[in-house]
């Protein structure tokens, strides 16, 4: 896992042919806005989680965030022990995003 901050995540992501957003925050925070592209998998349904985590292509470079960056820092752990060598986390999540949200 790596931690990086928005304009570091945004500028490797840009670059990055293999790049996936993943939003791990639940569906009410969901409602509130995302970033674009990104897809949700809510880390707090601990089993749906790890079941939409294994269905993920570990060759591609995972760029998470969460509501301030605690959670997509447990996803990120997460899916290094799974064998997912390229994950990314946002600092400070999407309550320090100064980008485009949906």
């Amino acid at each position: 896992m790596k931690e990086l901050s928005q304009s570091n995540w945004v500028e490797q992501m840009s670059n990055d042919d293999h790049a996936v957003i993943l939003d791990v925050r639940t569906d009410m925070e969901v409602e509130q806005g995302m970033i674009p592209n990104a897809q949700q998998i809510d880390i707090q349904n601990a089993g749906r989680f790890m079941e939409k985590i294994k269905q993920l292509d570990p060759n591609n470079n995972y760029y998470i965030y969460c509501r301030s960056g605690g959670r997509s820092a447990q996803a990120c752990m997460i899916m290094n022990s799974l064998g997912f060598p390229n994950t990314y986390n946002l600092i400070g999540g999407i309550m320090e995003w100064q980008g485009e949200t949906v």
